[in-house]
């Protein structure tokens, strides 16, 4: 298995960018709702290539299937001027089918049926005007938890199968849809409304052997206001189980990652600015960062509305991913879909550029075009030097139907024989995936 760990985002990320996902409501009345939730994706994928990622496979392409179905309940309820109390469950079924993926990590026998979300809350209206509408948040139990866009923690999405560790860190099917995104444990205290000073506190533990079941603790200080949101964090990693850690996730214990962050249009309408630097103090390794800078436009005066963008990234040789994920489609964190999911760089030991272009011909229709270039920065540790472009579009049959192809052209600079990871040669690879959502 790659030093790096594999994290992919549950792609309701990408549902809800080009959906109005939503629920469908049981009961209502001034003070109480009950909703019935359901998520269902099915997708399909082929690579001409493989991958050394996890030392399981030989050279030749594979082809699979990934799908989940998540079904369950949430509620709010008025506490007759005292707040309002909330809540959640669902249970989430998952499966693999085919060969398994292309980097080793499925082999397309892995099924379960766990509980994915079990938490209650209590937000406290206009009980503290002070702090704004709700500016107090208390919640508990099993959920998903994301801070900033997800490029440190975008909930605990991790989804190994049963071809790394003897099965030992499988999670039942979905390796890149990557359904199961709730922390087993949470307790979480949300401080300030949506404008101004803002502040979260939380502690976190997580039951996924692929990220050593860690136990964090995060404190965030944000400034929110209509031209942008300017950052702190604070994660410090109390606990792993050593049983599971892999070499990269040894130093983890007692690590401590401090990032600022910004992101929004600095008060030009059609302009998007995005950065975070996080710096990573490890206790018996040194210190590590991971950063990236961002700029976009968007031309909406233009026909379709075409947006442009660049980012510039770059990860150290022993950067810890931790639970970063993808908020904001594709591309966040998942630099490349062959790159970020089976070849590698996996946001470590890289440097990585994005150019993006994304326009909508049609208001259920969105077209898109992403374009990487990939440099290793220490090649003893291995060469994933080499470039992507991936074109993909999202169709809004409805508002709960959705349609994701994706066509990826990936050219590695080295084949597995000679510290690449591509097996065999390093010839272009084409690389396909259909993505069929629906949300209630």
């Amino acid at each position: 298995m790659s030093k790096s760990p594999l994290l992919r985002l549950s792609i309701l990320a990408l549902l809800m960018s080009a959906a109005n996902a939503g629920a469908h409501e049981l009961y209502s009345d001034d003070d109480t709702h009950l909703n019935a939730n359901l998520e269902a994706v099915y997708a399909l994928f082929h690579s001409q290539e493989n991958y050394a990622t996890a030392g399981t496979l030989e050279e030749g392409s594979s082809a699979w299937q990934e799908g989940y179905i998540k079904y369950g309940l949430s509620f709010d309820q008025g506490l007759a001027g005292a707040g309002t109390a909330y809540g959640a469950f669902g249970m989430l079924s998952s499966a693999s089918w085919g060969d398994g993926d292309a980097a080793g990590i499925s082999d397309g026998s892995e099924r379960t049926t766990k509980i994915e979300d079990a938490s209650l809350g209590w937000r406290s209206a206009n009980l503290i005007p002070a702090l704004g509408e709700d500016g107090v948040d208390v919640s508990f139990g099993r959920q998903s938890i994301t801070v900033g866009d997800g490029f440190l923690i975008g909930g605990d999405a991790l989804n190994l199968g049963k071809r790394v560790a003897d099965g030992e860190l499988n999670r039942g099917g979905g390796y890149y849809l990557a359904p199961r995104k709730s922390f087993d444990e949470t307790a979480v205290l949300r401080l300030g409304g949506k404008q101004g000073w803002r502040s979260d506190l939380m502690k976190l533990k997580s039951d996924n052997r692929g990220q050593a079941k860690s136990e964090l603790y995060v404190g965030t200080l944000e400034h929110v206001a209509d031209a942008g949101t300017i950052g702190l964090t604070y994660i410090d990693v109390t606990d792993v189980d050593e049983a599971f850690v892999t070499p990269l996730q040894l130093d983890r214990r007692d690590m401590k990652t401090y990032s600022l962050r910004a992101q929004g249009n600095a008060g030009v309408e059609n302009l998007f600015l995005s950065g975070e630097y996080a710096w990573q103090d490890k206790r018996d390794a040194g210190n590590e960062s991971g950063w990236y800078l961002e700029a976009g436009w968007t031309f909406k005066d233009t026909l379709w509305s075409p947006s442009a963008s660049y980012r510039y990234s770059r990860f150290s040789e022993g950067y810890d991913t931790l639970f970063f994920g993808q908020l904001r489609g594709y591309g966040t964190w998942f630099q490349g879909e062959v790159a970020a999911n089976y070849a590698g760089p996996f946001n470590s030991n890289s440097v990585i550029q994005q150019v993006a272009f994304k326009a909508s011909p049609l208001e259920t229709v969105s077209l898109g075009l992403l374009w990487y270039d990939f440099n290793t920065l220490d090649k003893s540790l291995g060469n994933t030097d080499g470039n992507e472009l991936d074109l993909y579009a999202q169709w809004c049959i409805t508002p709960n139907l959705i349609v994701m192809p994706l066509v990826g052209l990936y050219q590695p600079d080295k084949s597995s024989e000679k510290g690449g990871t591509q097996l065999g040669n390093n010839d272009r690879n084409l690389y396909s995936q259909l993505i069929l959502g629906i949300t209630f």
